[in-house]
């Protein structure tokens, strides 16, 4: 991996899976770890974040967003605006770039409690961050700036991917297709498995060729370029196993199936967008 550009010093506040992942990313990436620092109330997770990351860590948010330029709020939706509340009149709050993992937490909510003139972007990530293989979606709010949106493209690129949506409104398609999306595809290799030994192989053996086969697929639709379109009708021959195996899925209208679970998933999105507004 070429060197992370990020040359700045980030605070996370909430010291879970994902601040590990992302904090241990940019590391790996090459940030030094004496230039992150993590805050949770919660000892074993100030621990994990230590020992995973190589970083300070405090009991108190205050000593992340003192010295920090970008705090990352890596809490759980519903603790955002009390830990926010809790810093209110702590500092100069409106100073560093804040950067919010939180899912369903619109920026406005964030705004409503940090100084007029904070600079925030929103961001979607998903699990795989946890591998350095993640999809994170992220948009800003009127105060940010080009720069502010590149670091934060810089922060989540130490993970995997970003794209930067047009407009907060995209995070709820985002949060139901790559937000949720790795649980479809767990799903997806639940069922491969089980049909597998349903037809006689060993469970061991039904899991490890699923596992591979969804991994190598993605890892090939990654590397050829070629649209999903393309690849299936590459493996598809007329008359063949595959296409009696996909005109059983056509049958079940797997398309409409898939495309409705996102669908669910993005109304549930805005819902919670709403309750949290």
């Amino acid at each position: 991996m070429s060197p992370n550009p990020f040359t700045g010093r980030v605070g996370f506040i909430g010291c879970g899976a994902m601040a590990r992942a992302l904090a241990g990313g940019l590391v790996s990436a090459g940030v030094s770890a004496d230039r992150i620092c993590g805050s949770d109330p919660d000892a074993a997770q100030r621990d994990a974040f230590r020992d995973a990351v190589g970083s300070q860590v405090s009991e108190a948010n205050t000593t992340a967003v003192e010295s920090s330029d970008v705090v990352v709020l890596a809490v759980k939706p519903a603790l955002v605006r009390p830990v926010l509340e809790e810093l209110a009149g702590t500092g100069s709050l409106e100073r560093p770039l804040w950067v919010s993992l939180a899912a369903g937490v619109r920026i406005a909510s964030i705004e409503a409690a940090l100084p007029d003139g904070t600079r925030i972007v929103r961001s979607m990530p998903n699990t795989p961050a946890q591998v350095r293989c993640g999809a994170t979606a992220i948009c800003g709010n009127a105060a940010t700036r080009p720069a502010d949106m590149e670091t934060a493209n810089t922060l989540f690129a130490a993970v995997g991917i970003t794209w930067q949506a047009p407009d907060e409104n995209a995070l709820d398609a985002v949060t139901a297709l790559s937000g949720s999306g790795p649980a479809y595809v767990f799903l997806f290799l639940e069922a491969l498995e089980d049909a597998g030994v349903a037809l006689g192989l060993p469970r061991e053996a039904s899991a490890m060729l699923a596992l591979q086969t969804v991994s190598g697929a993605a890892q090939l639709a990654r590397e050829r370029g070629s649209s999903p379109a393309e690849l299936r009708q590459q493996v598809t021959s007329p008359g063949g196993t595959t296409q009696a195996g996909l005109e059983s899925f056509r049958a079940d209208d797997f398309r409409a199936a898939v495309g409705r679970a996102v669908e669910a998933a993005a109304k549930r999105s805005v819902e919670l967008s709403r309750e949290d507004g």
